[in-house]
């Protein structure tokens, strides 16, 4: 599998430093656990952030406030302090093999013409949905924009736009700036992890038209 769209350096390094929320977290995992670049840079951006921190001042702190860090510690490594649905706290940083197996999600549902929508649930949205979204082969999704971020993980298949071409692996970032017109391939069904900020605006008077019977 090659992989030819990855994240920004920015983006890695918020992840890295904890700086996402969840929704877009698990797409950024996603696309890590599938990218031998991507784990190099995070690998490489720990290292860097290892070294920081090391020459930080140390504080002392009180007898209560180590034993309360200690406690939490130990109530994270036990599994009970997991995040509402059921991934742990600090599971997507380490970039497990597939981080989509940490979440309950909900059924597919038809949102238009050969496109599914199936929820992935996450404890703390921050305004951020996230979704497998499934398209037949072959189906033009309608042009649109957004109102915030898009953020897209290829799992299976793959689709084009004005962009380029997007396979198994590929991570995909748009935002207000971008019109998007993606085209899946004709040879197989198109699966992907979406995190979504904002709302997607439909173009062009056919956008227009059946923009009130597509739900994302």
């Amino acid at each position: 599998m090659t992989i030819a769209h990855h994240p920004s350096e920015e983006t890695l390094v918020d992840y890295v430093a904890g700086a996402l929320d969840e929704g877009n977290s698990l797409v950024i995992a996603t696309h890590i656990a599938r990218c031998t670049e991507c784990q190099e840079t995070v690998r490489d951006l720990r290292i860097i952030a290892g070294a920081v921190l090391e020459t930080c001042a140390t504080e002392a702190i009180s007898a209560g406030s180590r034993a309360a860090s200690l406690a939490r510690l130990d109530v994270a490594n036990t599994g009970s302090d997991r995040l509402h649905y059921g991934a742990p706290v600090n599971s997507l940083l380490s970039a497990p093999r597939e981080p989509l197996a940490l979440y309950d999600h909900g059924s597919w549902r038809r949102i238009g013409p050969g496109v599914q929508r199936c929820d992935i649930k996450v404890a703390e949205d921050h305004g951020t949905r996230v979704f497998l979204l499934k398209a037949s082969a072959g189906t033009h999704l309608p042009e649109h924009r957004h109102t915030g971020t898009e953020w897209t993980c290829v799992l299976t298949g793959a689709f084009t736009h004005e962009h380029g071409h997007f396979g198994p692996g590929d991570f995909d970032e748009a935002d207000a700036s971008v019109d998007h017109h993606p085209i899946v391939e004709s040879d197989s069904e198109c699966i992907c992890l979406v995190a979504l900020n904002g709302q997607i605006e439909l173009s062009g008077w056919f956008g227009r038209l059946i923009q009130p019977f597509v739900r994302f």
